[in-house]
């Protein structure tokens, strides 16, 4: 089962991965990930390769073990690669998860592979990497969505502004894998159970550090705090995910719907903002004293005579 829900995910959303691949960030992250393969196979290119084995085949794998010390064979880099993978996949909700597992494992063998290989391609390979990752960002999700955006300034104004209303609010940044795959689930939300006393918010907290530090969430690139979601009612914060242990570590939380809905009980929140909603409409406004109907003093008199 583990290695087959993986597999079924990635066949079910075929047509999506194929507009993925289509995109800058999701073809360069795929040449790099067969960069070692596309070295090692093709003649042209491995003609100049060293290699360890016997026949001393360039354009090969190097299955050859030194009789002095035990040396990582290639095609075992690769096996322990895909074990890897599965085992992280088990957790993964969306395709961007699986992709971006099989990606970021993909440049770990690929550059331990150029290393061992001759540590200037793994010098090149690794320096690729970095100016792929500064100059190349993985696209943004911009499907329907019924969130609100919020800056430093805004989030605490609109939280005051009427607390009657309850907010979830998603701390976020653009920068984080985890936050680019929780994007879709928290849109699909919204688009549920968004409704007059319940609201969704986003605020980019790598574009508005302020407000990472008045809400305690770290913006480091190696987090576990992001991306967080956090209840308001009142205007006050009720819970957080993922939560934050005595030695303000980040406790290990997974973004999935089903999650979401049962730690923050959506359902039970939108049934009570629905009735509290009609409850408001129920009730009749107080007719006002210049609104109020004006009788004449001649009506009055006959009425008392």
């Amino acid at each position: 089962m583990a290695v087959l829900a993986p597999l079924l995910a990635l066949l079910y959303s075929v047509p999506r991965l194929s507009r993925w691949l289509a995109k800058p960030y999701y073809l360069l992250s795929a040449f790099l990930s067969v960069a070692f393969l596309l070295v090692r196979k093709l003649p042209p290119v491995c003609l100049g390769l060293p290699t360890q084995r016997e026949d001393g085949n360039p354009c090969d794998f190097d299955w050859h073990i030194s009789s002095i010390t035990f040396q990582e064979r290639e095609v075992e880099i690769l096996m322990f690669l895909s074990a890897i993978v599965m085992m992280k996949n088990r957790r993964s909700i969306t395709v961007e998860q699986h992709l971006g597992n099989i990606f970021m494992f993909s440049k770990v063998a690929n550059a331990i592979l150029f290393f061992r290989l001759d540590i200037r391609m793994g010098l090149l390979y690794v320096t690729l990497c970095i100016v792929f990752l500064m100059t190349c960002k993985p696209p943004l999700y911009m499907g329907p969505e019924y969130i609100k955006y919020f800056n430093d300034k805004t989030i605490d104004e609109e939280l005051e502004r009427d607390k009657r209303i309850t907010w979830i609010v998603e701390l976020f940044a653009n920068w984080s894998h985890e936050c680019q795959s929780f994007a879709p689930i928290y849109a699909d939300l919204s688009l549920k159970y968004n409704c007059t006393g319940l609201n969704f918010g986003k605020v980019d907290v790598g574009r508005y550090p302020d407000v990472s530090t008045r809400y305690k969430v770290s913006t480091s690139p190696l987090t576990k705090q992001l991306p967080t979601l956090i209840l308001f009612q009142g205007g006050k914060e009720v819970m957080r995910r993922p939560q934050i242990d005595k030695k303000g570590r980040a406790v290990s939380w997974t973004f999935s719907e089903e999650n979401v809905i049962r730690e923050f009980s959506l359902n039970e929140l939108y049934q009570r903002a629905k009735k509290q909603t009609k409850t408001r409409d129920a009730i009749p406004e107080e007719p006002s004293e210049s609104a109020a109907p004006h009788t004449q003093p001649d009506e009055e008199s006959k009425k008392d005579k």
